[in-house]
């Protein structure tokens, strides 16, 4: 994605919360606004807002639900208004606010054979991560590698973050060959196109 597309991005998500503090109404544009058609495309985004370099807001859609452009907008308005872990963004703090945009791939199943083995893996990588276990999941973006001292910290929060137990990634795969039934932890890994104000 060119520099000229990344930064209409960054300006839709900004125009977006400010609309909405405006109007109280989701911000609408026409394609004809759009400077590359590439934004009509289906990805899964993130929009994260950080203040004085503190998270203020970080939410997305994983899988592609809708055209990159929409998804901007919508994720935008969910992490100033409605991250559950903050109170909802104040008009006057938005003159502090950072705004960054995360473009990601489709989700990949990573195959492992025990803890050591996507440890490893995962070191290499240094991507965007997805836990699955039951009706539990979560996902940090690749970005997040920077906060952590290792991979061990990286998938012990990680797994904190889905509500299991910080060490459930050493149990193992979900399955195993030969049918034995493994530690049950899915894990999927996916790449993003990272930019920001």
């Amino acid at each position: 994605m060119n520099v000229k597309t990344q930064n209409f991005l960054l300006q839709l998500a900004r125009r977006s919360i400010e609309h909405c503090f405006d109007t109280n109404e989701v911000l609408e544009i026409e394609e004809t606004e759009l400077p590359d058609k590439e934004l009509k495309e289906k990805r899964g985004t993130f929009v994260t807002l950080t203040k004085k370099g503190l998270l203020r807001g970080c939410i997305g859609h994983i899988e592609p639900v809708q055209e990159i452009y929409k998804d901007v907008i919508e994720n935008a308005l969910l992490a100033a208004f409605d991250d559950n872990r903050f109170t909802p963004l104040k008009k006057e703090e938005m003159k502090d606010i950072e705004i960054e945009i995360s473009i990601l791939t489709e989700p990949q199943n990573l195959v492992y054979s025990d803890a050591d083995d996507l440890l490893k893996k995962l070191s290499d990588l240094k991507c965007g991560v997805i836990i699955e276990k039951g009706k539990n999941n979560a996902t940090y973006l690749p970005q997040v590698w920077e906060d952590f001292a290792s991979a061990e910290d990286f998938l012990n929060s990680l797994c904190e973050k889905a509500g299991l137990a910080s060490d459930e990634w050493r149990k193992g795969p979900a399955s195993t060959a030969v049918g034995r039934q493994g530690g049950g932890l899915k894990v999927l890994t996916y790449q993003a196109e990272v930019f920001g104000e």
